[in-house]
């Protein structure tokens, strides 16, 4: 790189939040590549949210649910160890539970000493961000490292993510 667009300081660990969306499958490429780049660890990080009571049918127990989701999340997170390490990318991982995402995903930058953060956003429009506003738009408010923040890709009328993805990692 060239000095006028080095980084301030070349990132040892990069944080990659994963809810195993396409959006973020694209985001985990990148994440690879720049970890790869500058010989860092990539940390992922699955975010398990705490529904109100209210959300979550009677016949599901909050325990049971929650349960389930690390099961998977572990699960899908080894396939991912297991591509990074065929790639010589570092990694490691952590499942969190929580009601805030983005204050998890703080909390993970502190913990965890982020130097960058690559994030993605799941292109919702309408209504709902105005007035619930977007994960990735609260962690680029909040953190203090160097941010990489990747549009996701609109699909198409199938529902599909158009050609040229990453083949999946999970």
């Amino acid at each position: 790189m060239s000095e006028v667009h080095a980084f301030p300081s070349i990132p040892t660990r990069i944080l990659l939040p994963i809810d195993f969306s396409s959006s973020s499958q694209a985001a985990l490429e990148m994440a690879a590549d720049l970890a790869k780049h500058f010989h860092a660890e990539l940390h992922l990080l699955n975010v398990i949210p705490i529904f109100p009571t209210t959300t979550l049918p009677d016949l599901v127990p909050e325990g049971e649910f929650i349960q389930e989701a690390r099961t998977f999340a572990e699960q899908h997170l080894a396939k991912c160890h297991a591509a990074l390490a065929a790639r010589g990318v570092k990694s490691t991982s952590s499942v969190e539970v929580g009601n805030d995402i983005a204050g998890n995903i703080m909390e993970v930058v502190d913990r965890e000493h982020i130097d960058m953060v690559v994030i993605s956003t799941h292109g919702i429009s309408g209504w709902h961000p105005l007035v619930f506003g977007s994960i990735a738009e609260k962690v680029v408010k909040l953190v203090q490292c160097p941010l990489l923040l990747l549009r996701s890709a609109k699909p198409d009328n199938d529902g599909k993510i158009p050609a040229g993805r990453p083949t999946e990692w999970w």
